[in-house]
């Protein structure tokens, strides 16, 4: 189903309401048929926000830089940022900013790769932004967020379970938050609760929230469906590589090995429903296969 190095793409049928194995319908799971007649506008770009590498690789181990992958979607109801990669501080000394983990990896990062000035790199006005989505909270995800104040339209989406989570880590994962970026007056935090499972959240079709729990606490990913008929189910950290959507690697960061695994079977699941070309987190011979901003798929 999946080849590395490939984007998996079928061919996707618009319209249709499966139930999955596990009742995955999702909250608020409407029909798409004809919806497209009326949104116009959705394009999905891609940004790399920078590249981190192992500091001391094992013998053997697979040193290639791997792309800090995010993205953002238009819609006529606003703009959505997805994580925002690195907070811009990275790119002016990471070692002060992030702080212990920057002992175990190298990080590089320009100036211009932040979220803000890669938006309007492709003609989005901060002030359009609606929504802030995380996958999770971990120092690589949170660009969108460090830079609310740039955002005056925008709340912050996240899982109960991540934000709960990431404001009290355990002493191991304490070092994949910098609380910087997001502990401090004025994120207008909007939670998802367990129950809201498949959020979709233009109430359209168009981006849909899965809980993909593992390799954080309250790690989603994103299934986002285009005009075209086109796709894409954006794994995040549920899967950083082709190799671990195919089961021959394990995440080097997890908080439950259980969860990372069904996640990663989940996201088959949703991917063969929608007929969806499944993003891998960090891949970088995968990331080479992609449009690239200022490139999109709409």
């Amino acid at each position: 189903m999946f080849r590395p190095g490939t984007p998996v793409a079928w061919t996707r049928t618009l319209g249709r309401r499966e139930e999955g194995a596990e009742g995955e319908t999702g909250h608020g799971a409407p029909s798409l048929r004809g919806a497209w007649a009326v949104i116009e506008d959705v394009r999905l770009y891609m940004f790399c926000g920078g590249e981190v590498r192992p500091r001391n690789p094992a013998p053997g181990a697979d040193a290639t830089p791997r792309p800090i992958i995010w993205f953002a979607l238009t819609h006529p109801r606003g703009t959505v940022v997805i994580d925002g990669g690195n907070a811009p501080e990275v790119a002016v000394d990471v070692a002060a900013h992030w702080g212990k983990i920057n002992e175990l990896s190298i990080t590089t990062m320009a100036p211009e790769q932040a979220a803000v000035p890669s938006l309007r790199s492709v003609g989005i006005d901060p002030d359009d932004v609606r929504w802030i989505v995380q996958s999770h909270l971990h120092l690589d995800h949170t660009g969108g967020v460090a830079e609310i104040d740039e955002f005056p339209n925008a709340q912050v989406l996240v899982t109960r379970t991540e934000y709960e989570w990431a404001h009290h880590p355990d002493a191991f994962n304490d070092m994949t938050y910098v609380q910087a970026d997001f502990v401090k007056p004025g994120v207008p935090w909007v939670l998802l609760e367990d129950f809201e499972d498949g959020w979709d959240v233009f109430g359209d079709g168009v981006l849909r929230c899965w809980r993909t729990p593992g390799h954080a606490a309250g790690h989603q990913s994103f299934e986002v469906n285009l005009p075209s008929g086109d796709s894409y189910l954006l794994a995040i950290d549920a899967a950083n590589t082709v190799a671990e959507i195919e089961g021959r690697e394990l995440a080097g960061i997890m908080v439950s090995a259980t969860d990372y695994t069904r996640s990663v079977q989940r996201l088959h699941r949703l991917a063969w429903r929608a007929d969806a070309t499944i993003v891998a987190g960090h891949d970088p011979v995968q990331w080479a296969t992609f449009k690239h901003a200022p490139d999109h798929y709409a």
